[in-house]
């Protein structure tokens, strides 16, 4: 499961893009009852989810031009100039080149050459989230494409990735390491095909609940949607997709205790 000792391409941090900040803190507290912190007016709007003071994620207007609302997943780079480059020469795009934010680190906004949005971190002052794989918090970060098996060999060149190949209903799934560790100690997502219907390759982060099914009815009374309802993945747990108010997905899991 994902944690909070970050390696070379583990998640690290993870910020939501919404056309209104303050209804979707508001959504968010609604279903995992977080609190949102700004960051200062010089922020320009963004600010901190946070669970007991500790931050979980994060929340700040849309910035690039036709984004749609949606959540980021960011990977743990010790030079975000090298790993953009290297994103570059092996055919990915650079939607916003690596920059300073403030004393806290160093990022950059990248795409896959399957088109799916990712961004990378090299800390400065704030390594990363404070809480991860606890009750509503990020668990998992998946990958949807078309093809799986060759957009991760464009991120086993930025990270040196590992996968192992396991059978799911319908489909292989491809369970993530960081590429150094125990393999199953070192996992912190997966990568599967697109949906039927799907054109759009993206990264889905997964968060940890209690209750899956209340989660979902929290979701619809607070204006969000049901993309797939909670449904049983032997050995895996509870699984149900969502939208928030704005359109952008996440999902749950509760975990099996076999896991």
């Amino acid at each position: 499961m994902l944690g909070t000792n970050f390696s070379k391409g583990s998640p690290c941090w993870l910020d939501l893009g919404s056309p209104d900040t303050t209804a979707a803190a508001e959504f968010y507290g609604r279903v995992f009852g977080w609190d949102f912190a700004s960051a200062g007016p010089e922020a320009g709007g963004y600010g901190f989810f946070q669970q007991d003071g500790k931050t979980v994620a994060a929340l700040g207007p849309l910035t690039e031009e036709g984004a749609s609302s949606a959540s980021t997943i960011y990977f743990h780079t010790p030079d975000a100039d090298v790993t953009t480059r290297a994103a570059q020469q092996a055919g990915g795009t650079v939607r916003m080149a690596a920059m300073d934010v403030m004393d806290a680190g160093r990022m950059a906004a990248l795409t896959d050459p399957a088109g799916a949005r990712f961004a990378i971190w090299q800390p400065g002052t704030v390594r990363g989230l404070d809480r991860a794989s606890a009750p509503n918090t990020l668990l998992w970060a998946e990958l949807h494409v078309k093809d799986p098996e060759a957009t991760l060999g464009f991120y086993k060149e930025l990270f040196g990735w590992r996968w192992e190949e396991m059978q799911a209903p319908g489909m292989t799934y491809r369970v993530i390491s960081t590429a150094e560790g125990d393999l199953k100690d070192a996992s912190f997502g997966g990568a599967a095909p697109l949906m039927p219907g799907s054109q759009e390759a993206r990264w889905v982060p997964y968060f940890m609940v209690e209750n899956a099914d209340a989660t979902s009815a929290s979701v619809q009374e607070s204006g969000g949607s049901v993309l797939m309802p909670p449904d049983d993945v032997p050995d895996v747990g509870r699984i149900g997709w969502f939208a928030d108010p704005f359109g952008a997905p996440f999902a749950v899991l509760k975990p099996s205790p076999t896991m």
